[in-house]
């Protein structure tokens, strides 16, 4: 499946130089290993679509819906932070 998302222009040009190799997005759509994410670059302040896009093939997908490595008040206190590495 072809799942198009924007991504404003700070990470698109992260993910572009290689250098961003991991998305985080509310899981507010259905993906899976195999599909192809397509990110469209999106200027926030022209409230439009630069004609910049990336296509990358979903390898690795985590939901954090019913993780329940982490108490509560220390998700409330610290928060996620994903860590992608090489």
């Amino acid at each position: 499946m072809r799942i198009e998302k924007k991504t404003v222009p700070e990470f698109f040009q992260k993910i572009l130089d290689g250098d961003k190799t991991f998305e985080l997005r509310l899981a507010d759509f259905e993906c899976k290993t195999g599909d192809l994410l397509i990110l469209r670059e999106w200027d926030p302040e022209r409230k439009e679509y630069t004609g910049r896009q990336l296509e990358k093939k979903v390898t690795y997908i985590l939901k954090t819906k019913d993780i329940k490595f982490f108490q509560k008040k220390d998700l409330e206190k610290y928060g996620f932070q994903v860590i992608a590495f090489k």
